[in-house]
């Protein structure tokens, strides 16, 4: 038997995430999805860009979401998983550039 903490049954709760406050939930909903529609960027471009943010902040549900709009949309495997990199290779570059926390200790202690 396969369980997991993260169920993809659970992502078609999403919509009840304001039950308990519902004017913050209204509020979210209005902002997500002006944020998430055609804008100066395309749905298509927006919906990489919410990819990519999803593997970079381990999000399954977005994942799931998000790997399904694409398809939707007609975005290929190829573009997804380019997205994908593009998202690791920027987490990569962010804790790569805190290390300059480290080295400037490193270089203090050493004088």
């Amino acid at each position: 038997m396969s369980n997991t903490y993260y169920e993809s049954k659970d992502l078609k709760d999403f919509p009840q995430i304001g039950e308990f406050a519902t004017k913050e939930g209204e509020k979210f909903f209005e902002y997500y999805g002006q944020a998430t529609s055609a804008g100066a960027l395309s749905e298509r471009e927006k919906s990489l860009i919410a990819l990519a943010v999803s593997h970079t902040e381990n999000c399954p549900y977005c994942i799931d979401a998000y790997t399904n709009k694409c398809l939707s949309l007609g975005i290929s495997n190829d573009e997804m998983m380019e997205a994908v990199h593009v998202g690791a290779s920027m987490k990569a570059g962010v804790v790569l550039a805190h290390a300059t926390q480290m080295r400037k200790i490193i270089k203090k202690k050493e004088m």
